[in-house]
């Protein structure tokens, strides 16, 4: 059977769920029989390297290289992307046409109830540096372990001893059918990293044929949300060494933005918010400015403000 799309995708076994849950919401949209969508599976760098993280290898570009090149070869016609993956300055050849309705945003904590009820001196495994300013914000005591891997691998680490807890991505465990592992931390605790929850699709910037199916499953809201957090993390210019959480929300007819900047060993913390219209990105970006031109130099080394 002939395809009327194909999605690129990276081939581990979330993110082939979410491409399976793009493909779904194409083919209801559009009324096409199953299968009209074909799901293409492209092994990324970042796929290929597991041992060291990824900041030391080229940063959340190894996620999305190979899905970009195929597509500006036309072996594909659109990619489907966590958006917590996605870097926030993109090529102008490419467009984020979609996003799917966003799942939780919060991290779950596996290992121990919650971050205080963690022993002293625990190890917590994770590369992420957000995750990891965040864990010794609140607990100064705690070991950072690195920890790549997808889920299996990371539950399997845990399981064989190497750490005591890690974190995951609540909207990831539930993809892949396990909602109940480990304990929701509270947004007001640790603030989700920009895109976390969402997927994203994207395509050519001069396929308007493409945009235009994106178009029909594109989740206003979401696309609000996401990208307000988006200008927020391309105004501050950081890089995947950099500490940034922040959560928009839409209330009452505008976007609420919390955000935050971290100094790497999570000793300073910068935090802010604004509400703003839908489709406003000048003030996110001046939010991210403000908050970088009161923060000390542990934090402004970390970024490039734009």
């Amino acid at each position: 059977m002939d395809s009327f799309l194909k999605l690129g995708t990276r081939g581990s076994p979330l993110a082939l769920a979410q491409a399976a849950m793009a493909a779904t919401s194409l083919e209801a949209a559009h009324h096409w029989i199953d299968g009209r969508v074909e799901i293409v599976p492209i092994t990324t760098t970042g796929d290929r390297i597991t041992d060291r993280p990824l900041a030391e290898i080229g940063g959340k570009a190894l996620w999305t290289k190979e899905l970009d090149q195929a597509l500006l070869k036309g072996t594909t016609d659109a990619s489907v992307h966590s958006m917590k993956d996605v870097e926030s300055d993109r090529s102008p050849l490419l467009t984020i046409a979609a996003m799917l309705p966003r799942a939780d945003v919060r991290d779950r904590l596996i290992g121990a109830d919650s971050l205080v009820a963690l022993a002293k001196g625990a190890r917590v495994g994770t590369s992420s540096p957000r995750r990891a300013a965040q864990l010794l914000h609140a607990r100064p005591d705690l070991v950072i372990v690195p920890f790549r891997g997808n889920l299996d691998t990371r539950l399997a680490k845990l399981e064989a001893g190497e750490v005591d807890a890690t974190l995951l991505a609540a909207a990831g465990l539930a993809r892949l059918g396990r909602p109940r592992v480990g304990k929701a931390i509270p947004t007001n605790v640790m603030l989700p990293a920009p895109g976390q929850g969402a997927i994203g699709l994207d395509c050519r910037a001069d396929d308007s044929e493409t945009r235009s199916k994106l178009a029909r499953i594109d989740d206003h809201m979401t696309s609000a949300a996401v990208r307000a957090e988006r200008a927020f993390a391309r105004a501050l210019g950081g890089s995947c060494h950099s500490p940034v959480g922040a959560l928009a929300e839409v209330r009452k007819g505008e976007v609420h933005l919390r955000a935050q900047i971290l100094s790497e060993d999570g000793k300073v913390e910068i935090v802010d918010e604004a509400r703003f219209a839908f489709g406003d990105e000048a003030t996110p970006a001046d939010l991210a400015r403000a908050m970088l031109g009161r923060a000390p130099e542990s934090i402004r080394r970390l970024f490039t403000a734009k």
